[in-house]
C-alpha cells in the first residue's frame, strides 16, 4: 500500500508534521511519501486569478500525487478554530481541477495542538466536508497537549494510550 502523508500547515516547524513523521516510521505500508504542503505553495486563490492562470503546475502535481496514492493521511493544525489559511488556499486549488479531491481514497484524518482541545474543531470541520469531496474516511483521531505525549528527542508518543489509539487508527487503513 502507498500511502500519502501531509500536515495541513505552511509551517516548517508544524507538530502536526513531526506527528507524520512519527507515524512514516512506525507503518508497515510498503511505502509512505510525507511531503510539506509548503512545496507546493500556491498564488491565492480567487476567480480572477484562475482565469489569468489556468491551474497552477503545482496544483496538479499535488493532485496527481493524491491519485497516486491507495491511502492518503492529513493531519490538521488549526488556527483560530478552523483550516490553516494555507491548506485552505491548496485545498481551492485542487477543488478546482476536481470537485473529487480526494479521489476515494481511504483516509486517516488527524490533529494536534499543544492545548488539550487537540484542534478538535478543525478535525471535526474536517470529518463533514470530506465525504464532500470523495475522501473515505476511515478512522479519525485527536490529539491534545502534544507537546507532553510526544517526546521531540526521540521523535516518537511517549503516552502508551495515545499510542494505542493512533495505531488503531493507522490500522482501519488495511482493514477496507
Amino acid at each position: 500500500m502507498k500511502v500519502l502523508a501531509f500536515a495541513a500547515s505552511g509551517s516548517q516547524n508544524s507538530i502536526n508534521h513531526q506527528l507524520l513523521q512519527y507515524v512514516a516510521s512506525i507503518m508497515t505500508a510498503d511505502e509512505v511519501e510525507l511531503l510539506r504542503l509548503s512545496d507546493y505553495e500556491l498564488p491565492l486563490f480567487t476567480a480572477e486569478r484562475e482565469l489569468e492562470l489556468g491551474q497552477p503546475e503545482l496544483a496538479k502535481q499535488l493532485f496527481e500525487k493524491i491519485g497516486h496514492a491507495d491511502a492518503v493521511i492529513i493531519s490538521f493544525a488549526e488556527y483560530n478554530g478552523s483550516y490553516s489559511a494555507f491548506y485552505k488556499n491548496t485545498f481551492d486549488w485542487l477543488s478546482r481541477i476536481d470537485r473529487g479531491v480526494f479521489q476515494n481514497k481511504a483516509m486517516v484524518l488527524l490533529s494536534a495542538s499543544p492545548g488539550p482541545g487537540g484542534a478538535k474543531t478543525v478535525l471535526n470541520s474536517a470529518l463533514k466536508s470530506m465525504p464532500h469531496f470523495s475522501a473515505d474516511v476511515k478512522a479519525s483521531l485527536s490529539i491534545g497537549k502534544f507537546t507532553q505525549v510526544f517526546d521531540a528527542h526521540s521523535q516518537s508518543i511517549v503516552d502508551p494510550e495515545v499510542n494505542a489509539q493512533l495505531l488503531s487508527a493507522l490500522a482501519q487503513l488495511s482493514n477496507g
